[in-house]
């Protein structure tokens, strides 16, 4: 089990070097030798969610919908969770008793926080689709009123 923390970089782009943001989350070894790394953007992942160039995988962009992003972190939470359930059954020592409890705790908590973030999707879901037939309902109205 290791978690691995990933950032947004920026990076310099074409002759006049003006700063662009990455489009992918990498670690600070590999954004070292290609820009500087946005603080703010950092995030846990799983260890598997990242190649072997530093990248993060399969996840979302600078520029994707949130309703995405909050979907690649419900995924990342779930992996993570998934590692330390993993490393949980490796231990078969009774010395390892203690180290096997906090990878419990810690799965349950990762579990947790992903239930949260799937309640809180499906809300922001069922909003977005509120507005979008009321909107849908306005437009109908108008076209009636034309006719």
């Amino acid at each position: 089990m290791a978690d691995v923390y990933v950032y947004y970089f920026m990076r310099c782009h074409g002759m006049a070097g003006e700063k662009i943001l990455s489009k992918r989350r990498a670690t600070l070894e590999t954004i070292k030798n290609m820009g500087e790394p946005v603080m703010e953007s950092q995030i846990v992942v799983d260890h598997t969610e990242v190649d072997r160039n530093g990248f993060l995988m399969g996840g979302v962009d600078s520029e994707s919908h949130p309703m995405d992003e909050r979907w690649a972190r419900i995924r990342s939470l779930e992996r993570r969770a998934n590692s330390r359930d993993y490393e949980a059954l490796q231990l078969t020592d009774s010395s390892d008793a203690g180290r096997k409890y906090v990878l419990s705790l810690e799965s349950r908590e990762l579990r947790k926080q992903a239930r949260e973030l799937k309640t809180h999707r499906a809300d922001l879901m069922v909003s977005e689709l509120g507005a979008r037939m009321e909107a849908q309902a306005f437009v109908n109205l108008v076209v009636a009123v034309r006719k």
